[in-house]
């Protein structure tokens, strides 16, 4: 045993004496940096030579699986409730009544009276009344004669609809009084000649007319109008309209046709000279096809339009007439970006009522045309320039013969001598023809600043080159207009302001030549707004000609200064 022990001491101090030793070896140790230029390789690709060989037939079958549900009865208390659909919380609509009254009154004694009523008798059907008056008893300054005037109108309707088709009828009176009042400035007229010009005059239109449309035919359907008009000076008119449209196939597309019949025949009781009276009667009969071409972004419309018209009168021979009737657009940017234009013409029957309607200063003793519009070409680019501002720019050119001024009739006094009627005192208008070019161009911009907000405005420039006329009379070069509407809940208001250019008129007496007068030119601002009290009742306000211009809208014709005008609209069911 102590053998053994004496051997382990042995080695273990034997093991730790050479590890002392080698704790203690010194060999230094050194770093050595080999130098070599780097040399890259490319390894050669490895390509396979054979197209690999694919067994899908395991791979398209579908293994098997079984579902089996190991029910077990749980026994629960739950009872669900039954869903509800979620109500979405939107404004009410305000009500909608189908009448309403309005009233009101301003300077120079002017009450006006709207009312509106309609009902029907069951879902198909749809019957009203529409009656409007306004009158004054005038006042302008430094005038003569009376410039009071009024106008009254009433308007019945019936609309019905059918299985295939809807119907419209449509019957009224109007009346109307003005006087001519405008006499000339570089006359100086007696007491006693003023005292016997009868300057009233009064227009009297009666009216029946209707349309049919129908859903699914080759006839489309159509309008009819017929109305007399007459004046307190022996005057009279009739005129009819009709336009039928019909609609008809060839190969895949169709081919829109308007027809139009239109039958005209009126007198006067004399001429301006009092050396005959006037009569006339024109006959108008046309046919108008179009096709509609729509190709994407690209628009159409190759059209021409025949007519055969027959008259009575001085330069009123029969003949026949064909125009252009084609227009295109085609949208270069979607709702940024338009491009449209075509070459139109048409034949334009002048009336007695349009010539009233237009300008009521006119005389008794005029001589009708038609007006042939031989070509009218535009061009032009609409779009929007952002999400709420618009824009529309149009230029064209245009040829019409036949085409209606407006000219002071000359006087038939001096101022001394009387006068047998009330427009033979240089106080009316009447009605020259003339070849007339024209050039225009129109630009108008529109702003939706808000939905409460909107702005925009027009210009329009005319350059007209007569070729028997020195000027083209009573027609101005340039018109501007402006507007601004407001509205919310309850508060609305509105304005617009335009301006009128200058143009050129001719006045003659017995002694003197014809001489050559300028109507200025004039702006006029006018307002509007109200404030709505409840779903009925509405409050409202009108001025006009704000600036209080003294301007004259036609030749010695000056209009009323600032007018104010208030009143009450109630709306209400039965």
């Amino acid at each position: 045993m102590k053998k053994y022990i004496s051997t382990l001491i042995i080695l273990l101090v034997t093991t730790l004496t050479f590890a002392q030793v080698r704790s203690k070896d010194t060999i230094g140790t050194e770093v050595i940096n080999v130098v070599k230029s780097y040399t890259p390789t490319v390894s050669d690709a490895f390509k396979i030579k054979s197209s690999p060989q694919i067994d899908t037939n395991d791979i398209d079958i579908k293994k098997p699986i079984s579902y089996s549900i190991f029910s077990i009865p749980v026994a629960s208390t739950f009872t669900p409730n039954k869903g509800k659909a979620k109500v979405l919380k939107v404004n009410p609509s305000p009500q909608v009544y189908d009448n309403y009254v309005s009233a009101g009154f301003g300077n120079f004694s002017t009450p006006g009276v709207e009312l509106f009523i309609h009902g029907n008798s069951n879902r198909y059907n749809d019957f009203g009344a529409f009656f409007n008056f306004i009158s004054s008893k005038g006042g302008i300054n430094n005038i003569e004669l009376d410039d009071n005037y009024f106008d009254t109108r009433l308007d019945l309707f019936y609309k019905q609809e059918e299985r295939d088709f809807d119907w419209q009828v449509n019957a009224g009176a109007r009346m109307q009084k003005y006087n001519w009042y405008g006499l000339p400035e570089l006359i100086s007229f007696s007491e006693n000649t003023i005292e016997s010009i009868d300057e009233q005059q009064k227009y009297t239109e009666i009216y029946v007319g209707g349309k049919v449309d129908y859903k699914d035919s080759f006839f489309q359907g159509g309008t009819v109008e017929s109305n007399r008009f007459t004046d307190d000076q022996g005057s009279a008119e009739i005129h009819f309209l009709a336009k039928p449209k019909i609609e008809f196939p060839i190969a895949s597309e169709y081919i829109n046709a308007d027809v139009r019949l239109e039958f005209l025949r009126g007198k006067f009781e004399r001429n301006y000279e009092d050396t005959d009276d006037l009569k006339y009667t024109f006959f108008n009969i046309g046919f108008n096809p179009s096709l509609e071409i729509l190709r994407n972004d690209l628009t159409v419309n190759l059209g021409v339009k025949l007519l055969y018209s027959s008259g009575t009168g001085s330069g009123n021979e029969s003949k026949g007439y064909y125009y252009p009737n084609v227009t295109a657009s085609y949208k270069l940017i979607d709702e940024v970006l338009t491009l449209y234009g075509g070459v139109t013409g048409d034949l334009h029957q002048n009336s007695f009522k349009g010539f009233a309607d237009e300008n009521p200063f006119i005389s008794p003793t005029l001589t009708m045309r038609r007006t042939d519009e031989q070509y009218n070409g535009f061009f032009g680019l609409k779009g929007k320039l952002a999400s709420n501002i618009g824009y529309n720019f149009k230029a064209s050119y245009s040829n019409e013969r036949d085409k209606p001024l407006y000219k002071l009739n000359a006087s038939k006094t001096q101022g001394t001598d009387l006068v047998d009627y009330g427009y033979k005192a240089g106080n009316s208008f009447g009605v020259v023809y003339d070849t007339i070019k024209t050039i225009s161009g129109f630009a108008e911009v529109t702003i939706d600043v808000s939905k409460q907000l909107k702005l925009g405005g027009n210009a329009e420039f005319n350059q007209y080159d007569t070729k028997t006329e020195d000027k083209a009379w009573n027609l101005p070069a340039l018109k501007i207009s402006a507007f601004a509407d407001y509205n919310n809940d309850n508060w609305f208001a509105g304005a617009n302001i335009f301006y009128v250019g200058s143009r050129k008129d001719e006045i003659s007496t017995p002694i003197n030549p014809a001489t050559r007068v300028t109507v200025g030119d004039y702006v006029d601002l006018n307002l509007n707004g109200g404030y709505k009290f409840n779903e009925k009742l509405t409050a409202f306000a009108k001025v006009n000609n704000l600036l209080s211009s003294d301007y004259q809208k036609y030749t010695n014709y000056y209009v009323q200064g600032l007018q104010v005008f208030g009143g009450l609209t109630y709306k209400f069911d039965f």
